[in-house]
């Protein structure tokens, strides 16, 4: 199972951690997890390019662990209120379409949201 964990501070959502593999399909076969893989890509990507915002993320494959976090989607580090709009926009987006998916794959997906300052 994968796990994803929304980081929000002040209601906006800033970030995610996800570990785990899903277990839906065999190694190299797993259309849910490269679904997660791909999304995940899209988002750190347009924050950087997109939105020339520094992204903060660390992969470590051995342990399935990916953490990915932007302080551009916060008041308190990005002044301009449409880029913290779309930067908070992505994560939000993403916690929403996790949420779709968990319909379907319930047994593969779990969703949660902590409400932490940004560390």
């Amino acid at each position: 199972m994968t796990k994803i964990v929304f980081f929000r501070s002040g209601g906006v959502y800033y970030g995610f951690e996800e570990q785990g593999h899903t277990g839906y399909g065999d190694a190299g076969d797993d259309v849910l997890c490269a679904a997660i893989s791909a999304m995940t890509m899209l988002i750190i990507n347009t924050i950087e390019v997109a939105y020339a915002s520094d992204v903060d993320y660390s992969v470590n494959e051995g342990a399935t662990r990916i953490v990915v976090r932007s302080k551009a989607a916060l008041p308190e580090f990005e002044s301009d209120e449409r880029k913290r709009y779309a930067v908070s926009g992505l994560f939000l987006s993403y916690f929403y379409q996790l949420n779709d998916m968990i319909e379907e794959y319930y047994d593969y997906l779990d969703v949660e949201v902590k409400d932490v300052d940004y560390i």
